[in-house]
């Protein structure tokens, strides 16, 4: 039988004793080893292994898993892996790991996809900050909203009230402060490096965001991003009223996007990478082919397909195999 799954693994660095160890906790975890890459940059090393796992398995009973809604896991044929095949290998890795080191088990069919789709939160992935935050600076109200972020992307409040109720406090600044806060903004490590790659390759990027059109607008152009969407602020007068227009962009919202633009692509779902950080990225991270969860949230992390703990968004583009 071919390799049908790579387990890809990296860290800021990765010895050979830790090596080893991979190889033995990959062993342990059902898969056999078949061929190895090491390579890294100076910033961070990768390891990835092309593995063969016996298919047709389930997950092990009461392993909770978060991933059975995903796009691979539903009537997959005979012989093919699924999320609920990888859901016991990836605990099993996840719990007796390396310090520092996180491995992703992806499919071989997702990392020699011909065409991919990559969809990425904003505010705390693609870019460093929470943009909320910046404009309640202008407002004096930085702490009282952060807070209010923080216990949102933990999951403990409903998305799309905490929006409003974040957006309130702006009542009343004027207009020009969203172009002072588009200035502070800076994009994540990594993350330019990784949109270049999956356009170089032929594949689609898009983001979406419950941040704001005016701070996304000119990083998606910069970028020369497939897609992308944010809520938009309502200004009056030459003044944040302290609302949004039109539906806000919630967890589900951003599922719905990544099905569209996917389709609109004509790229099945179990070719798509979706990463975020927050309890607001659930559903697109359930529904994407693989999931990864970026510096993320406790529960966001648990979630997730894979992880990346590294202040280094391009880690991505070795978990899909661009």
């Amino acid at each position: 039988m071919s390799s049908n799954v790579t387990a890809v693994s990296y860290g800021l660095k990765l010895s050979l004793p830790d090596i080893q160890r991979l190889r033995s906790l990959l062993t342990a975890a059902g898969l056999s080893v078949d061929a190895e890459t090491r390579t890294g940059d100076g910033r961070f090393e990768v390891y990835a292994a092309d593995c063969t796992m016996a298919t047709g398995n389930s997950a092990p009973a009461n392993s909770g898993s978060t991933t059975s809604g995903s796009a691979n896991s539903d009537s997959a044929p005979a012989g093919s892996l699924t999320a609920a095949s990888l859901d016991g290998p990836r605990r099993a890795l996840a719990a007796s790991g390396i310090d520092g080191v996180d491995t992703a088990l992806v499919p071989a069919a997702l990392r020699n996809a011909p065409r991919k789709f990559l969809i990425m939160d904003v505010d705390s992935t693609l870019i460093q900050q929470e943009v909320i935050e910046l404009l309640a600076a202008y407002a004096g109200k930085r702490e009282e909203v952060t807070a209010v972020t923080e216990a949102a992307m933990r999951g403990e409040l409903d998305f799309a009230q905490s929006l409003h109720a974040r957006v309130a406090v702006l009542a009343g600044l004027p207009s020009d402060v969203v172009e002072k806060v588009r200035a502070e903004v800076k994009l994540t490590d990594g993350a330019a490096e990784l949109v270049a790659a999956f356009q170089a390759a032929g594949h689609a990027v898009a983001v979406v965001s419950g941040g704001f059109n005016q701070i996304l607008r000119p990083i998606a152009e910069d970028l020369g991003l497939h897609y992308w969407i944010a809520n938009e602020l309502e200004i009056a007068d030459g003044a944040l009223t302290g609302k949004v227009i039109g539906d806000v962009v919630d967890r589900a919202a951003k599922e719905k996007y990544l099905r569209e633009w996917a389709a609109a692509e004509g790229i099945p779902m179990e070719h798509t990478i979706a990463v975020g950080d927050g309890a607001n990225d659930l559903d697109m991270l359930g529904a994407a082919g693989i999931g990864v969860a970026f510096n993320a949230k406790p529960a966001v992390r648990a979630a997730a397909d894979a992880a990346v703990n590294l202040p280094y968004l391009d880690a991505v583009r070795y978990i899909a195999g661009v």
